[in-house]
């Protein structure tokens, strides 16, 4: 495929999503085999009817991001999220967001100031020995 306007590209990509989604749900569960197979043609997704498409050993997964590299698109890394190893928005907000440390009333209550410390410490219930009944 030449290089096409970013509309036709996003449009063309959100048909080979629709047309990925309708692999996975119509595929056909051998249990028997333990495998997944392709239930009718995906010509867009370079598939055939019968087409193993998941398995439990020997075989290669499909992945969504060669089939688009396959149609040649320009900056198809835009249209996919990225792989859970490199973390997407869960690890953004974990790292970012959640990671930062906010000063105000909860960080003096976690840490208080050194001579606070000792003063704010309950005594401790049999001795610091805890619940133990020896």
């Amino acid at each position: 495929m030449a290089v096409l306007d970013r509309s036709v590209q996003k449009e063309f990509v959100e048909e080979l999503k629709a047309e990925w989604r309708r692999l996975w749900w119509e595929r056909i569960d051998d249990r028997a085999k333990a495998e997944g197979i392709a239930k009718n043609d995906y010509s867009g997704l370079f598939v055939d009817k019968g087409t193993v498409i998941v398995a439990t050993r020997d075989y290669k997964p499909l992945s969504f991001r060669e089939i688009l590299e396959t149609h040649k698109l320009f900056g198809a890394e835009r249209f996919l999220p990225p792989p859970p190893a490199v973390g997407g928005w869960g690890k953004f907000i974990r790292t970012a967001i959640t990671g930062q440390n906010v000063r105000g009333k909860r960080t003096r209550e976690r840490f208080p100031p050194a001579g606070e410390a000792e003063k704010g410490r309950q005594q401790l219930k049999k001795g610091g020995r805890g619940w133990l009944h020896v």
